[in-house]
């Protein structure tokens, strides 16, 4: 099994890795697949299903959709071209994607919000079908948006697509247990093993380059929302407050007010920086998703900025330890909210920092992996109840809790010796299986927990 780390962390944009980076990611590749049939195209059709259908208008499905069509991708995702876009195609009724004719596409009678057909598949379904000048369907591809920006087709999906095409690589661990098996019989750290994996697959120079690029760009969305004040968009009229907290906090530095819990503002506003950026559409790293993208990079941050002895140079070691955690998590259960509640989000995000950190501070394979199960396993039923259907409530609070955990569940790991009652391997499968029996609607369907209890406005 291999999941590289570019998979796990993926630059994109908010406010959700499944519900807006995924659809765009499906529409570029139904572009992909028009440019390379033989057919003549007039026009362009889609489907939003199930949970993509629910929260579509709060997680920004529709507009994602429309964008992927008219060839837009997350990793270059511009704001301001991609509004100008929208006000073209509202006006015109048309999108031309790069290599391909000026296509009728209305969104208002194209883009359909199916809440009563649940594709089977998955939670998190879309239909894109493109049209002949009688307005026939003559192509059409199902795609399923499976969690962290990943995208199957049907296809894919049946037949269970295969993570290792490529080289072979020289520690192929699908379970923790592999993992700390290999780490001992290599005598290799959980990173080192994931770097040797990495190479494998790819050139040492530009994978250097590319960890590099994803801690600039999640500290950089640290720094936006540590300075942005207002109101995030959406309805609920939600108030940025992560530039209130850390004013109050750099004006407490040195004037001895701190009490000892203080240290869990400054972890819970890194991470509430980035998920109010999330919120606001901004660019961010999918850590592993976008919902739950500020637990990590807080607790990199509280790392590099709080702990005694911390270096810039253990960063790709944080990353690498991480993304060997996620993938983890990934292949045997699922880090999509849709698809087995936040525990699969922030739950998986906690897991990973906590061990990225653990990792840092020289924690062991085994307390590494002790880590992990910690964070992960006081997850473990935690719902995906998004208000409105937006990111924001609980998000933005949740991963600041998140991140505290990771860094208590570090702390634990490193005052032991390795040596714990409970695998992650068993945590894994049993948020998969509480995944499973989760009533969908606590499954980021909006259709209960918060989002009923509480007034949308």
């Amino acid at each position: 099994m291999f999941l590289s780390v570019f998979d796990m962390f993926k630059v994109g944009v908010g406010p959700s890795s499944s519900h807006t980076m995924g659809p765009m990611v499906a529409a570029a590749r139904f572009l992909d697949l028009m440019r390379a049939s033989p057919f003549e195209f007039a026009g362009l059709r889609a489907s939003l299903h199930g949970s993509l259908a629910f929260t579509g208008v709060g997680h920004a499905t529709d507009r994602a959709t429309i964008l992927g069509l008219a060839g837009f991708v997350p990793d270059s995702y511009d704001h301001d071209r991609a509004e100008a876009a929208l006000n073209a195609i509202a006006e015109t009724g048309t999108v031309t994607p790069e290599g391909l004719p000026t296509l009728q596409f209305d969104p208002k009678a194209d883009l359909v919000f199916d809440y009563d057909n649940t594709l089977p598949g998955h939670a998190n379904g879309m239909i894109l079908m493109a049209t002949d000048a009688q307005g026939d369907v003559i192509l059409r591809q199902v795609y399923y948006s499976v969690g962290g920006g990943f995208v199957l087709t049907e296809e894919e999906l049946a037949e269970g697509k295969d993570t290792n095409d490529g080289p072979p690589v020289p520690f192929p661990f699908k379970t923790a247990a592999e993992m700390l098996e290999m780490a001992r019989s290599s005598g290799k750290t959980v990173a080192e093993m994931k770097r040797a994996n990495e190479i494998a697959r790819g050139c040492a120079d530009s994978f250097a380059k590319g960890t590099a690029r994803l801690w600039e760009v999640m500290n950089a969305c640290i720094e936006r929302g540590l300075s942005t004040e207002g109101i995030l968009p959406g309805g609920l009229k939600v108030r940025r407050r992560a530039k209130a907290i850390h004013d109050a906090l750099m004006a407490e530095r040195g004037m001895n007010l701190n009490a000892p819990h203080t240290i869990n503002d400054w972890m819970s506003v890194y991470a509430m920086a980035v998920n109010e950026e999330n919120a606001a559409g901004g660019q961010v790293v999918t850590a592993p998703t976008n919902g739950a993208a500020g637990v990590l990079p807080a607790v990199l941050r509280y790392y590099l900025d709080h702990v005694p002895g911390a270096s810039e140079s253990h960063i790709e070691d944080f990353l690498l330890t991480a993304a060997a955690i996620g993938g983890l998590v990934k292949y045997n259960a699922s880090i999509s909210g849709a698809e087995a509640g936040c525990q699969a989000e922030v739950g998986s995000a906690a897991a990973m920092a906590a061990a990225g950190l653990c990792a840092v501070m020289g924690g062991t394979p085994e307390q590494v992996e002790n880590a992990a199960e910690i964070a992960l396993e006081h997850h473990l039923g935690m719902t995906c109840d998004p208000v409105a259907g937006l990111v924001q409530v609980p998000c933005i609070e949740r991963n600041g809790l998140g991140a505290i955990k990771a860094v208590s569940a570090a702390s634990l790991a490193l005052r032991g010796d390795g040596q714990h009652f409970v695998p992650l391997d068993a945590v894994i499968e049993t948020m998969r299986q509480t995944g499973h029996d989760m009533h969908e609607k606590y499954k980021e369907t909006s259709l209960g927990g918060l989002a009923v209890n509480v007034p949308n406005c």
